[in-house]
């Protein structure tokens, strides 16, 4: 009589990482996302945010996410650019590994001198949690072992300066301090001038043409989510940097910007130096520009920073909010 062959299983660390994944892939809002993602060449995190109705820091997180779930198979992304391949990789890869012959990865062990793509992911996550690494570029060096180290300290794991599954699970979970795989600088300081009051002009008419003029200086200036400098501007951090030039502080956000001035019936109410706001992502104002008259404004795009459109622009234009009247 022939003894049947011996049963094979996955091992407990290819099990544990299945378990993780479908857990991660059971969020319909995730699932969303990757549907998103294979649809379309290139998607911004602007883009799926209004495609799907949420806030960006929302996506930012769910992005974050999926990433570190799947992170011995996916591409680095730079910026907020989600490259399509990332999402081929989550629908061709994610659910297809053979578990019959047990070829299955667990997330990739890391220790000193590892180097490459999961190297570099490590790194951003771990400052993305607040932890401190001097050189983000994918080398796995004593830096890194410390800022490893200090994590699995302060998540209650083995502290051994090497990153294991436990280590990948506790990295995924742990609470972001800043969009994933963005440098969100500090807000630009106020120096010590008045927050401009809300709800009347406050844009002296000869102060218009140094207003436009300082904007167009940055024209071509690349956005950032979060930057206020010319290193890269989100909407709002570039208006409230323009101005700050001219000696006039303006909040911060776009809906905080969206209470100055008064508000104007149409555009055609509109003079050159008012503000213009739109709602893409979020309901209200969510996107905001400097007008310039003849319908066009200035602003910083997501997709090619800071450049001049048109109010009758077929993207624009549904998305308009209004004018808000700041000129004095």
């Amino acid at each position: 009589m022939t003894s049947a062959a011996p049963l094979k299983c996955i091992d407990q660390d290819t099990a544990q990482h299945l378990a993780d994944l479908f857990k991660t892939l059971g969020d319909p809002t995730r699932i969303k996302i990757i549907s998103l993602l294979a649809a379309e060449q290139e998607l911004r995190v602007y883009d799926i945010a209004d495609g799907l109705g949420m806030g960006q820091s929302a996506i930012s997180h769910q992005l974050r996410v999926l990433r570190l779930s799947l992170i011995h198979i996916s591409e680095p992304t730079r910026g907020r650019t989600v490259m399509k391949r990332l999402a081929k990789l989550l629908i061709g890869t994610g659910i297809a590994f053979s578990l019959a012959a047990g070829t299955a990865s667990a997330s990739p062990t890391l220790r000193e001198g590892s180097h490459g793509h999961e190297v570099l992911v490590l790194q951003q996550a771990l400052q993305n949690a607040g932890y401190k690494i001097k050189n983000a570029n994918g080398v796995f060096d004593k830096d890194t072992e410390r800022a490893v180290a200090e994590f699995q300290r302060d998540s209650k794991i083995k502290i051994t300066g090497v990153v294991n599954n436990a280590t990948w699970r506790a990295l995924k979970d742990a609470p972001a301090t800043r969009p994933w795989g963005v440098d969100v600088p500090p807000p630009a300081k106020q120096d010590t001038l008045p927050l401009a009051p809300n709800g009347k002009p406050i844009l002296p008419a000869s102060k218009v043409s140094s207003i436009i003029k300082t904007a167009k200086a940055y024209m071509g200036t690349p956005y950032v989510f979060g930057g206020a400098t010319p290193k890269g501007f989100d909407c709002s951090g570039y208006l409230q940097y323009v101005f700050q030039k001219q000696g006039i502080a303006i909040p911060r956000t776009a809906d905080e910007q969206y209470k100055l001035g008064l508000r104007t019936k149409s555009a055609k109410e509109l003079v050159p130096g008012d503000l213009v706001f739109f709602e893409t992502y979020e309901k209200g104002a969510s996107h905001c520009g400097i007008y310039l008259g003849k319908g066009e404004f200035i602003h910083a795009s997501t997709s090619k920073g800071v450049r001049i459109d048109t109010l009758s622009n077929d993207y624009w234009k549904p998305r308009f909010l209004g004018g808000k009247h700041i000129v004095k």
